[in-house]
């Protein structure tokens, strides 16, 4: 059935936790019908979106992303704030499901009833990011989240995608996992708005010199923002030390931000952004479900694959057929 969409937003705005996944199921569809109550649904929401804090969180797998989550989660929600946690978890590129391990790992905070985990397949979109990552984050701000937190699998291109949704970026690394060079080819070190050096409490030595590390090789990169040069911290998920400076340090970022009207602008940007992926997103779609196209691509593909006819010249080809 479909859903009474007034009703559901109702529901959302009055913090009714199945409403909001029963809303994020209904963004994450690739049904047309769904799609068209998903957008409908937005709009309905739009006047209680944009009040959360939202941060983006990566680093390379094992760095303690999911144990630092799950420990800065409960301190927020202890300090009153409600958290929403969007973890994208990577698909089987043969199912296409997906093992959903961040729940299992953020236990403890999943049973929080001002902390809400949403555990999405990645479904093969860029860089693990899944493809309305973006919606989701307006649903949980309609449902009263005043922190939403954006984890990513930690591979590929996720970083920019993630960093492109979020006021601000954290990279969680790890003590020893590189020096300075190898964090600044990596391209992290140029998107962060903060960098924290996790599992400090095995070595708080290593720990150090490795944010020094990291220090000194921000001071040969120029800041995405003069007003800002990305803090490097030492912390323990595990131990939960380190958490409260690491939030602290957000909240300073959220003030100079808002004050130098860069907060604003970037969110501006982002959606502007934002529109342009979804003209993107529809005109493929569009072009994919055309019959003529449909018709011919897989004729095309299977020359393509046997080298007789050029990719160029079959894209032409596709191309002259769409809305014929």
């Amino acid at each position: 059935m479909r859903p009474d969409l007034n009703s559901l937003a109702e529901r959302i705005v009055a913090r009714d936790r199945a409403a909001l996944a029963r809303a994020i199921t209904l963004v994450e569809s690739r049904r047309s019908d769904h799609q068209a109550d998903a957008r409908g649904l937005l709009q309905t929401l739009m006047p209680h979106t944009g009040g959360a804090q939202r941060v983006g969180i990566t680093g390379v797998p094992g760095a303690g992303k999911s144990t630092t989550i799950e420990a800065l989660g409960g301190n927020l929600t202890a300090a009153g704030h409600r958290v929403a946690v969007l973890a994208v978890d990577p698909s089987s590129s043969r199912t296409g499901g997906s093992i959903l391990g961040d729940k299992t790992r953020m236990e403890r905070l999943a049973s929080d009833p001002n902390a809400f985990i949403r555990p999405s397949p990645s479904a093969g979109e860029l860089g693990g990011v899944a493809a309305r990552t973006r919606e989701a984050i307006l649903l949980c701000e309609a449902a009263g989240f005043d922190v939403v937190i954006v984890e990513t699998v930690g591979v590929g291109q996720s970083e920019t995608v993630v960093a492109d949704m979020v006021d601000i970026f954290l990279a969680i690394l790890i003590p020893g996992g590189g020096d300075e060079l190898q964090g600044i080819k990596k391209g992290l070190i140029e998107i962060a708005d903060l960098i924290l050096i996790n599992k400090a409490d095995t070595d708080p030595a290593r720990a150090e010199r490795s944010a020094r590390e990291y220090r000194n090789a921000l001071h040969i990169l120029t800041p995405a923002h003069p007003d800002w040069t990305p803090p490097v911290l030492t912390a323990s998920g595990l131990n939960n030390a380190g958490l409260d400076q690491l939030w602290a340090q957000v909240q300073r970022h959220t003030e100079v931000m808002t004050a130098n009207g860069q907060r604003a602008a970037r969110r501006a940007g982002q959606n502007g952004r934002w529109m342009w992926a979804m003209v993107r997103d529809r005109l493929l779609r569009s072009f994919r479900e055309d019959p003529n196209v449909a018709a011919l691509v897989p004729d095309l593909e299977r020359q393509v694959l046997a080298g007789g006819v050029p990719a160029s010249a079959a894209a032409d080809r596709l191309l002259a057929a769409f809305g014929r």
